[in-house]
């Protein structure tokens, strides 16, 4: 017999990986790629090094602290449905839809320069856990269901 939850709980381990994969990625792009760096440049060609360096670190800090939420929201809900607690299918979803937003708008939302504040790359790093978390609420609210 299948273990209750298994299914759901899957998704939200790979949400959580991949919230963690994310917000690495801002880094490894910070000190590698400078896909930021470039698109802050880009749309904002007046800018010197230094300024470009701060608009950089002032994301990072932002995009490390999303990513800290989120871990919390994916490691609360992991532990939610492990102690079979009776909230868990509906904060689960009200944590997807602020997922969501978050992750679209950093994917859409445009700054000054009338580009988006993040490169599509990172943008798109964002949205790709709350995938997972779709995931995850629909197999929460499926097991009720079905229980």
């Amino acid at each position: 017999m299948a273990q209750p939850f298994r299914g759901p709980l899957a998704a939200l381990y790979a949400g959580l990986a991949l919230t963690v994969l994310a917000t690495i990625a801002a880094y490894v792009d910070h000190s590698t790629t400078h896909l930021l760096a470039e698109h802050i440049q880009a749309g904002y060609p007046a800018y010197s090094q230094s300024q470009i360096d701060s608009a950089g670190t002032t994301y990072l800090v932002v995009l490390s602290v999303i990513g800290a939420f989120g871990v919390l929201g994916w490691l609360t809900t992991i532990w939610a449905v492990k102690a079979g607690k009776r909230w868990t299918r509906p904060a689960a979803t009200v944590l997807l839809v602020l997922g969501i937003g978050t992750g679209l708008a950093g994917l859409l939302t445009k700054d000054t320069s009338g580009a988006t504040g993040l490169p599509p790359a990172l943008g798109l790093a964002g949205v790709i856990p709350c995938l997972a978390g779709v995931l995850a609420v629909v197999l929460l609210w499926r097991e009720r269901n079905s229980a």
